[in-house]
């Protein structure tokens, strides 16, 4: 039987065609509406997005998530196009930290190595040593030959950071909005309700949060880890995004996300009539200066390079 022919079909053979005329990829993050990630080439993570746009060939980048991640593709591929999938999808904790800012810590901290999440500006990670991802947060910190770390800007992952490392942490105090919602009692709310599921939050939660937790991982950690663990149903602390590619990926465990509180709202702008919009217009074209793109390149080749 032929598939009714919907609006969202047509939207999906639109964006097959474009790809085709524009010699496109499309990359996804992980916390994309269901059918934005269905409709990517690439679906990962920060760090999983970084290091494939460096290896991907092709043209033009169409990147669904938010401004930081088109600026690193645009970062480490300048002789590719890159478009920004929504052109207002931005991050608060982003937004946090400027150039200013870090520049007043590393006066402040002046024998300090600047690792910078990268989850900032181009500007930001220009302004620092290196980059690194809550995938490799704490390998890049064990890799940087100096014991003072001034770790800018999330200061929840820093904290879990600092509670693996003997290195000195210095916080920065940003965070993400829709994770640090997320409280201890949200989780022991949820464990009473699920006594027996293996609870995963993303280590850009609250101390008191991940210690109510079995495990604190990056999304793509997350994916991993629900795959090869024995457990049958899971409590995930994370954008509830997610939860939509750990069902498709194990379809025989069950996964509830811990609060419904647990929304991206820049993360849901993109659709698919907007990635539409963006290729037929080849609008949203994410420029870095090419002094900034240098330095900002050095600290996330700094990052790529600690395995």
């Amino acid at each position: 039987m032929t598939a009714p022919v919907t609006t969202e079909n047509k939207l999906r053979e639109r964006i097959i065609e474009l790809k085709k005329g524009l010699n496109a990829v499309i990359m996804a993050h992980n916390y994309q509406l269901p059918e934005v990630q269905d409709i990517a080439d690439v679906t990962g993570d920060s760090l999983e997005l970084a290091r494939e746009a460096t290896r991907i060939d092709c043209e033009v980048i169409v990147l669904c998530g938010v401004l930081f991640m088109a600026e690193s593709a645009a970062i480490l591929n300048p002789a590719r196009t890159v478009l920004l999938s929504e052109g207002t999808a931005g991050c608060p904790m982003a937004d946090m930290i400027n150039v200013d800012d870090l520049r007043r810590w590393k006066q402040r901290y002046p024998k300090a190595t600047v690792v910078c999440y990268v989850n900032s500006s181009a500007a930001v990670k220009a302004e620092s040593d290196y980059c690194c991802t809550s995938a490799n947060a704490l390998k890049v910190v064990d890799a940087v030959p100096n014991d003072e770390i001034l770790f800018v800007p999330d200061m929840n992952l820093g904290h879990y950071v600092s509670t693996k490392t003997n290195k000195r942490i210095i916080l920065y105090p940003g965070y993400c909005n829709t994770h640090h919602r997320l409280t201890a009692k949200h989780v022991i709310r949820a464990k009473q309700g699920h006594p027996d599921a293996v609870v995963l939050v993303h280590p850009e939660c609250r101390a008191e949060v991940i210690e109510q937790a079995d495990a604190a991982l990056s999304t793509s950690q997350m994916l991993r880890y629900a795959r090869e663990n024995s457990a049958k149903t899971f409590l995930v602390g994370t954008e509830e995004g997610l939860g939509y590619r750990l069902q498709r990926d194990n379809p025989g465990k069950i996964f509830h996300v811990i609060s419904k509180s647990l929304i991206c709202p820049d993360m849901k702008k993109t659709t698919l009539y907007e990635i539409v919009r963006t290729m037929e217009r080849r609008k949203n074209v994410v420029i870095v200066p090419e002094e900034v793109r240098l330095r900002a390149e050095r600290a996330l080749d700094r990052m790529l390079a600690v395995v």
